[in-house]
This record gives C-alpha cells, structure tokens and sequence, in this order.
C-alpha cells in the first residue's frame, strides 16, 4: 500500500467525510423521532440507533481530522461547516416523514451500510478497518430493526402496507447515488483501502429484494435517479436541518460544558 500522503491523503479524507456526513445526518433525523414514536419502546429504540450512528459518525470524522491535519476536529466538521463542503447521500437528509417513510429509509441506508462495513473490515487503512469492525456490529442490530419492521407494515393492514409502498416510492431515486464510483473511489480501491460502490449493489438489491417479496411491497419502475451529493449538491432540507443542528457550537464557538 502506498503511503498516506499528498493526493490520497486527500482522497482518504473526502471518504471519511462522505462515511461521516451519511451517519450524523441521518442520526439527527432519526433523533427528530424522541418522543414521537408510535409506541415507548421504539422511541427508545430509534434514539438509541440515532445514538450509534451519531457515534459511528463521530469516530469517522475524527479520523477525518488527523488525516487532514490542519488543527480541525471532528466538532469543526460537523459544526462548522455549510451545506454545500457535506458529502452525505441526499438520501439521509429528507425530513423525516411520518413512521414508514422513517423505516423505509433506514432500510434502505442499513442494508448498504452492513455490506460496506462488512467490507471495510479488511481495507488496507488498519484505522479504518477497526472503525468498520465496530460499525458494523451495531449496523447489524440497525438492519434486523429496520427490516423487521418493514415486514410488519408491509404484511400489515392495507393502510400499513399503502404508507411502506409509498415511501418507497418516494425514495427510490435516491438510491442510485449509493452505488456511484469516481476517481476517488478507483484510487482508493486500488490502494485496498475501500471497494467499487458498484461492487455492492448486486447484493443489496438482493436483499432488498427479498424483504420487498415478504413485506408485499414492489419496486418503483423508474430510471430516473438523483445524483450530486457526493459533490456537495444538495436538497433544501440539508441546509434547515444544519441550521438547527448547528445553532448551538456556532452561536457560543469553543464552549465547553
């Protein structure tokens, strides 16, 4: 492996970033459910999930901040930054919706997101790797929860299954961007460091598939896709989820509890 300096510091760096941005995202959209949830337990239950992302998000962006090594922590990058320098998938930034349009979405995040950190597991990059290890032992429980729940609404009443079919309706065109590869992946994967995006997307669509046939819910037959976040191309939500997520570290800068 070559070493990490120069041009791949900087590709590893954007990858951390996008690894990070998708996790703290779509965290915060699942913390917007404390306290809202249909039932007490599952509002336990998705503040927890939030937690473990927030948390994964946090080892990757602080991984992020030594690879740059410009004196920025991980509280730099989440706080302090715009909309337009985030890297998350458009996908984890979409109000929340109402229950099914939740689970449809975690879904669809966790059943990618246990692949690439099943594969991470063995990058090149050992902090990396032992960041992965970690994620996805809790994405395995984020997975089992999500996809246990679009079997219950999607073989549940007409009105269930009508919700679960229409939030994945809606969020079908953002899935492509998922499996997008570029310059920075094609270095990266040549250095063992991280897979081809598009490497995933047999086995995804093989599990999504699968639960999609148990919960009676259908494919959205479109082509049309969303692309651009990995660039910084984003929706409007992005920016009014930032500007509540950020008020605080940017209204008192450096303080400490």
């Amino acid at each position: 492996m070559s070493n990490l300096n120069g041009d791949l510091n900087k590709y590893l760096f954007e990858y951390l970033l996008r690894l990070g941005d998708d996790l703290l995202i779509i965290g915060h959209r699942l913390s917007e459910w404390c306290g809202y949830a249909p039932i007490l337990e599952e509002d336990i239950a998705l503040g927890n999930i939030a937690l473990d992302c927030i948390g994964q998000a946090s080892a990757f962006l602080q991984f992020a901040a030594e690879v740059e090594n410009k004196g920025r922590t991980e509280d730099d990058l989440a706080y302090f930054r715009d909309a337009i320098d985030y890297r998350n998938l458009q996908l984890t930034e979409l109000p929340k919706g109402d229950f099914a349009f939740t689970i449809a979405r975690q879904f669809l995040f966790d059943t990618y997101f246990l692949l690439l950190t099943e594969k991470l597991q063995k990058s090149s990059n050992e902090k990396l790797a032992g960041i992965s290890a970690k994620s996805f032992k809790e994405t395995k429980y984020h997975y089992r929860h999500s996809a246990e729940w679009m079997l219950r609404l999607g073989d549940g009443t007409e009105e269930s299954n009508r919700r679960l079919q229409n939030a994945i309706d809606e969020l079908w065109i953002y899935t492509g961007e998922i499996f997008e590869d570029n310059e920075l992946i094609e270095i990266l994967s040549n250095e063992k460091i991280t897979i081809k995006n598009s490497e995933l997307k047999e086995s995804w669509s093989e599990k999504v598939r699968s639960i999609f046939e148990r919960a009676k819910i259908k494919i959205p037959e479109t082509n049309f896709q969303i692309k651009g976040s990995r660039k910084g191309i984003h929706s409007e939500h992005l920016g009014h989820l930032l500007a509540e997520m950020q008020i605080l570290a940017r209204s008192f800068p450096g303080a400490k509890w």
